[in-house]
């Protein structure tokens, strides 16, 4: 009898699907840890931010992120003329950058509004990354990203969306255009800050890419339900 209890109870567990276990990650940060960070980081939402921490607690407790010191949160719901990428390093509460950041060319003008995870979609992938190793390719100076959810952002490193840096990404360009120039879909950033921004954030660190998206809010394997 014991026996049959232990095998229907494995069939039970092994019907629950991996995104079910998104629910129950670790505690929530303190309310004094978030405002800490707020302070520092002009135009990032507590909410986004809250989210990007839970997000990155899952994956810790699952193995997925190598390094625990830092978390870099884009908000792409957030003009691309003003800074969407947050820098933070979570052992000494300290914002290191505030960046422009670009989207793909088919997410959208000034403001982001379509997401995809399909090759040649020239678009952006929401979602939690976590960053690999670096090489030099066609944009220079490049860290490569695995995306870590199914269906929503893991044909990252097929689709070679990586952290570089690209000239069309400026004050200038705002100027001109109105807007940040466009990637393929890669989060690019300033040329001057690429080398800086890559060689801190290489090696497994959680890149948490937001944008109000009901579906992935609400079916995230990362995220709290």
């Amino acid at each position: 009898m014991k026996r049959l209890l232990l095998t229907l109870a494995l069939a039970v567990l092994a019907a629950v699907p991996y995104a079910s276990a998104s629910t129950t990650c670790g505690a929530p940060p303190s309310d004094s840890f978030v405002s800490s960070l707020l302070r520092q980081a002009p135009g990032l939402r507590a909410d986004v931010l809250r989210l990007a921490l839970d997000a990155t607690e899952c994956a810790e407790e699952r193995g997925l992120v190598k390094r625990r010191d830092l978390l870099t949160v884009i908000d792409y719901s957030l003009s691309s003329s003003q800074p969407r990428m947050f820098v933070f390093d979570l052992t000494s509460n300290k914002l290191l950058f505030r960046e422009l950041v670009a989207h793909g060319k088919a997410s959208g003008g000034d403001h982001a509004g379509f997401f995809s995870n399909s090759p040649g979609s020239l678009a952006t992938s929401l979602g939690l990354f976590v960053t690999a190793g670096t090489y030099f390719g066609h944009n220079g100076y490049s860290l490569r990203l695995r995306g870590l959810e199914e269906g929503v952002n893991d044909m990252a490193w097929d689709r070679a969306i990586v952290i570089h840096g690209a000239s069309y990404v400026s004050r200038a360009a705002v100027q001109a255009l109105g807007r940040l120039g466009r990637s393929w879909g890669c989060p690019a950033v300033r040329k001057e800050v690429a080398a800086k921004i890559i060689d801190t954030l290489r090696g497994g660190t959680p890149i948490f890419a937001y944008y109000p998206d009901k579906k992935w809010l609400t079916t995230s394997a990362f995220l709290p339900r």
